[in-house]
């Protein structure tokens, strides 16, 4: 195979990760809050990128300027992580693949609203296409069943789709003097800096203590793995091939997340589900169609 090829396939490894995550965190849940579950992972990522960052021999200067606004993404990604694994507990993790997957139609939204960016005829087909296959998926075939109480988790996870969408638009719309994988690493640290004073108590100590063999698999995994390495080929892929490109890889990964979730978790994949989540997923490809 040629080199050129292979940068094509750079992104696989990543959507694969980040599909596979949420049936991770899904089995984490049932042993430990997600406020410990998005500070371990952040520690175990920090743990990983800050070594990388020496080998490559990164530069570790400071601006300003540039870390004021990565502690606003960091309080935008802090919280965008907590409603998502909270809303978790209450849903499964193949609705949450798919209901993820709408971001790309809040950032369209939010792009239209605060970066003037037009939408066509075309993007906003494919926003009314996605937002009924969500109604379907959330109300499991009656869009007018829906209501806070019962969908609870859908609706939460629905909201961290939201929330991406704005760190996505405000990372767009600043500049920041640091290369990519130094951004990372700064967003992190200042994450977890932010999150792990909410589990500095006993009950939480205990609770990572006696995790079971898979638990600890888990959290590395979602750690090193889908923090820290995924980020590393993201970033390494976006300077590779064009954004938009990139971007298109993602809508495999509710694909992953579904056939993960059937395989690791045993959740039952209902025709329904499928029908919805390839709705959703028409309806982003059209968003994002130029």
């Amino acid at each position: 195979m040629e080199l050129k090829s292979l940068k094509y396939w750079l992104p696989v490894p990543a959507v694969i990760f980040w599909g596979v995550s949420f049936i991770a965190t899904k089995y984490l849940l049932d042993y430990i809050s997600p406020e410990t579950i998005i500070s371990m992972r952040l520690i175990l990522a920090v743990s990983l990128l800050f070594p990388v960052a020496l080998l490559t021999n990164r530069r570790f200067n400071l601006n300003l300027k540039s870390h004021f606004y990565i502690l606003i993404l960091a309080l935008i990604g802090v919280f965008h992580l907590w409603i998502q694994v909270t809303g978790m507990k209450f849903t499964t993790a193949s609705n949450t693949g798919w209901i993820i997957g709408t971001a790309p139609v809040f950032i369209a939204l939010l792009g239209m609203i605060f970066l003037k960016e037009k939408i066509s005829i075309i993007n906003t087909i494919g926003i009314l296409i996605a937002t009924f296959g969500l109604l379907l998926l959330v109300g499991k075939g009656n869009p007018f069943s829906i209501n806070f109480f019962e969908h609870k988790g859908d609706i939460l996870v629905l909201a961290s789709a939201f929330t991406w969408g704005v760190y996505s638009i405000f990372n767009k719309k600043i500049s920041l003097v640091y290369s990519p994988l130094m951004t990372i690493l700064y967003l992190f640290v200042m994450m977890a800096i932010l999150i792990i004073p909410f589990n500095i108590n006993p009950l939480v100590i205990d609770s990572v203590i006696n995790l079971p063999v898979l638990g600890w698999i888990s959290i590395l995994f979602l750690g090193l793995f889908c923090s820290g390495v995924s980020y590393v080929i993201w970033a390494y892929a976006l300077r590779e091939l064009e954004a938009k490109k990139v971007g298109a890889y993602l809508y495999f990964e509710p694909l992953v997340t579904v056939g993960a979730a059937a395989l690791l978790l045993r959740e039952e994949i209902t025709l329904l589900m499928m029908i919805s989540g390839l709705i959703i997923t028409t309806g982003v490809i059209l968003v994002n169609k130029d």
